[in-house]
C-alpha cells in the first residue's frame, strides 16, 4: 500500500516532464497516460481503506476521507488529459503553448493529490498554496487581457484567503501545542485522538477563520468573487479541474478543521458556521444562474451553487447527509468536468461564450452538443445521475436531523438553479439558429472523455459499487466523529 502512495506521489511528475523531453503530441498521449494510471492507483486503495486500512509513508497518509477526495481529482486528471490532446489539436496550438498546458495540467493535478495525502494540516496548507500558484499561471496561459486580469484577481483574493488559512493552521497549532506539547507538528492523528481535551477559543478560531480562508478558494459566498473571472477566462480542460477538482480539496482542507473543531466544540457551533456560508452562496449562485450571458461564467457560478450544497450538507451531521456530501464530491467533479469539456467545445464551434450567440449547437454538434446538455441536467440533479441521489441523501439527512426547515430552502434554491440552468442550456441546444455556423465534431478524443464522465455519473447515480459505498460510509463516519 505504500508503494501506492509513492506512485501517486511520483506519477504526475512524469506528465510535468514530459513535455520539456519529447515532441508535444507525444507528451500528450504520456500526460494521458499518467492520467489513466493515477485513476488506476486510486482505484487499488479504495478496497483497503474501505475496509479500515489507513496507508502511511512518510508525511503521506490516506484514510477513507481523502480517498474520497483522490477520486475526484484523479478521474479529472484522467478525462482531462484525453480531452486537452484533442484540444490542442482543434485549436491549431503552438509547441510552446501545448508545452507549457500539458505540464501545467500535470503538476496542478500532482498538488491537488498531494493535499488530500498530506498528513498534517501545515502540510495541506502548502499543498493547498501550490495549487494557487500553478493554478493562477494556467489562468493566464491564454495570454489575453481579460485573462491576465483574471488571474491577478485570482492571485490577490486568493492568497488572502490562503493567508487568513495560516492563520487558522497557527491558532490550531497553538491549541494542540497545549496538550500535546510544543514539539507538535499539527500531524492529524494525535490532534484528532484529543480533540475533546483543546481549548475551546484557539480550536472555534481557528475552524472559523479556515472556512474564512479555505472558503475563498471553495468560492463560498462572499469570498466567490475570482471564481467566475477565472473559471471563464481559463482554457477548458483547465477550468474543469478548477471547478471540479480545486473546490473540492480547499473544501477537504475545511472538512479536516470541522473533524477538530466538531471533536472539541461539538458538532452544534460547526454546523452552524458551515449553515450560514451554504445557503448564502446557494442563494446568490442561485440567482445569478437565472440570468447569466457567458457560457462558462454560468458554469462557474453553478460551481458556487454545488459549494454551497456541500456546506449545507455537512451542517446537517446526520450520517446519510455526510455520505451524500462524499458523493456528491464524486459525482460534482464528473458532471463539472463533462459540462467545462463541452463548453470548450461548443466556444470553438461558435467562436464565441456569449450564450445569446450559441444557438441550435444540436445541428452543429450531434454529439457533443447532447453530451453538454447531459452533464448541464446531471449538475440540476435529474435522475439518474449522480447528483440526484447525492442530494436526495442531503435533504433526508437535514429531515432526520430536525432540520427540515433548512432542507425545504435547499430545495427551493436548488429548484430556483434549475430553472437558471437548464433554460438556458436548453436553448444554447436546441434553440432556433442564431446565425449560420459551419463546424464539426471535434476530434474523437474530447467526446470519449465526455462519454467517460456521463457514464460514471450513471454509474454513481443507478448502482454504485459495493466497495465505493463502503467508502463514502467509512468517510461520513469520520466526520461524524467515529475513530
Amino acid at each position: 500500500m505504500s508503494d501506492i502512495l509513492l506512485a501517486l506521489a511520483l506519477l504526475p511528475l512524469l506528465g510535468v516532464l514530459a513535455p520539456f523531453l519529447v515532441s508535444p503530441r507525444l507528451a500528450g498521449m504520456v500526460g494521458a497516460g499518467c492520467g489513466v494510471g493515477t485513476f488506476a492507483l486510486v482505484l487499488a486503495l479504495v478496497g483497503p481503506v474501505a475496509s479500515g486500512r489507513t496507508p502511511q509513508v512518510g508525511i503521506l497518509r490516506v484514510d477513507a476521507l481523502s480517498v474520497v477526495f483522490l477520486l475526484s481529482t484523479s478521474f479529472l486528471y484522467a478525462t482531462t488529459t484525453i480531452y486537452t490532446i484533442g484540444y490542442l489539436h482543434e485549436a491549431h496550438a503552438s509547441a510552446r503553448y501545448s508545452r507549457l498546458l500539458l505540464a501545467g495540467l500535470s503538476l496542478f493535478a500532482w498538488s491537488m493529490l498531494i493535499a488530500p495525502m498530506a498528513n498534517g494540516l501545515a502540510l495541506i496548507w502548502i499543498a493547498v498554496e501550490v495549487t494557487t500558484v500553478v493554478s493562477a499561471l494556467l489562468v493566464a496561459i491564454d495570454d489575453t487581457d481579460w485573462a491576465s486580469e483574471a488571474a491577478w484577481k485570482y492571485i490577490v483574493i486568493g492568497s488572502t484567503g490562503l493567508g487568513i488559512a495560516l492563520l487558522a493552521t497557527i491558532f490550531m497549532y497553538y491549541a494542540g501545542a497545549q496538550v500535546l506539547g510544543p514539539s507538535y507538528d499539527l500531524d492529524l492523528v494525535p490532534l484528532l485522538a484529543q480533540a475533546s481535551s483543546l481549548p475551546h477559543t484557539p480550536v472555534l478560531l481557528a475552524f472559523c477563520l479556515a472556512v474564512l480562508g479555505f472558503g475563498t478558494k471553495v468560492g463560498l459566498v462572499p469570498m466567490h468573487t475570482w471564481l467566475p473571472d477565472a473559471h471563464a477566462e481559463a482554457p477548458a480542460p483547465v477550468s474543469a479541474l478548477l471547478s471540479g477538482s480545486l473546490l473540492a480539496v480547499s473544501f477537504y482542507a475545511v472538512l479536516r478543521f470541522y473533524q477538530v473543531a466538531a471533536g472539541t466544540l461539538g458538532p452544534t457551533t460547526p454546523q452552524r458556521v458551515l449553515l450560514v456560508f451554504g445557503v448564502a452562496s446557494l442563494l446568490l449562485a442561485a440567482l445569478y444562474l437565472l440570468d447569466q450571458r457567458d457560457i462558462k461564467r454560468m458554469l462557474a457560478y453553478s460551481s458556487i451553487e454545488h459549494m454551497g450544497i456541500l456546506a449545507i450538507g455537512v451542517s446537517f451531521g446526520a450520517p446519510i447527509a455526510l455520505g451524500g456530501v462524499l458523493l456528491h464530491v464524486l459525482a460534482h467533479a464528473a458532471a463539472k468536468g463533462n459540462a467545462f469539456m463541452g463548453a470548450g467545445v461548443l466556444t470553438h464551434a461558435f467562436a464565441t461564450k456569449e450564450v445569446a450567440l450559441i444557438r441550435g449547437a444540436r445541428a452543429v454538434l450531434p454529439v457533443s452538443a447532447p453530451l453538454f446538455l447531459g452533464a448541464v441536467l446531471a449538475l440540476s440533479a435529474l435522475p439518474p445521475f449522480g447528483i440526484f441521489r447525492s442530494e436526495f441523501q442531503i435533504v433526508a439527512g437535514g429531515l432526520s436531523s430536525g432540520r427540515g426547515q433548512w432542507a425545504a430552502v435547499l430545495v427551493v434554491l436548488v429548484t430556483v438553479a434549475f430553472f437558471g440552468l437548464v433554460g438556458t442550456s436548453t436553448r444554447v441546444v436546441v434553440g432556433p439558429a442564431a446565425r449560420s455556423v459551419v463546424a464539426a465534431e471535434p476530434s474523437a478524443l474530447m467526446v470519449v472523455a465526455a462519454l467517460a464522465g456521463l457514464l460514471a455519473l450513471l454509474v454513481l447515480g443507478v448502482h454504485p459499487p459495493a466497495a465505493l459505498n463502503e467508502l463514502l460510509t467509512r468517510g461520513a463516519g469520520l466526520l461524524g466523529g467515529q475513530p
